[in-house]
């Protein structure tokens, strides 16, 4: 069941949690998404919160988006060495060389795909969806995200897992997983 916040909306209770949740939570989570240089930031975003809170990583995003050239994939995709010691020495990223490289090499991949990052991800997005009741009926992993991250493990894409996936499916509205008595379950 969602709650209601210190200003009266009913939300999904974790975007509850602080003003950097409730302004995602209301204006960008569940969201339909697309748009390659768009979904591969969130492709990204979400490969670097794997093991961190997600606030973590909402609150360093314009950081993000600067050291990694506004995720346009054709400039991802051409950074070389210096330009990953350049972001292992940016305190405003998370700097993990695992991650920065994955990063980097998924832009690679994208630029090689035979069809577009949107038909890719969104062929995964389930016809049917049921709405959850409360948080505890969100799933961490669905078919539809275990096949998506062999997918896209196949094609080359690094830090990408099903959880991962699913994630990025209910960022990028491919889910909504709104709770039932979430304002943003009635906008949908």
């Amino acid at each position: 069941m969602s709650l209601v916040g210190a200003d009266g909306v009913a939300r999904c209770s974790w975007g509850n949690s602080t003003p950097d949740y409730a302004e995602y939570h209301d204006t960008e989570w569940g969201v339909p998404l697309h748009g390659r240089d768009a979904l591969y930031e969130r492709l990204c975003l979400e490969a670097f919160q794997a093991g961190l809170s997600w606030i973590t990583i909402l609150r360093k995003r314009e950081s993000f988006r600067a050291a990694f050239a506004g995720f346009v994939v054709e400039e991802v995709a051409g950074f070389g060495e210096d330009d990953v010691l350049r972001l292992m020495g940016d305190a405003g990223i998370v700097r993990n060389r695992m991650k920065i490289d994955a990063a980097v090499g998924n832009a690679r991949v994208i630029l090689g795909l035979e069809e577009s990052l949107d038909e890719l991800l969104w062929g995964f997005a389930p016809v049917k969806h049921r709405r959850p009741r409360g948080m505890a009926d969100v799933p961490a992993i669905t078919d539809e995200s275990a096949a998506m991250a062999k997918r896209l493990k196949k094609l080359g894409f690094r830090f990408l897992g099903p959880t991962t996936c699913y994630a990025l499916m209910q960022a990028t509205g491919m889910v909504d997983d709104h709770v039932r008595g979430c304002f943003r379950a009635f906008l949908v």
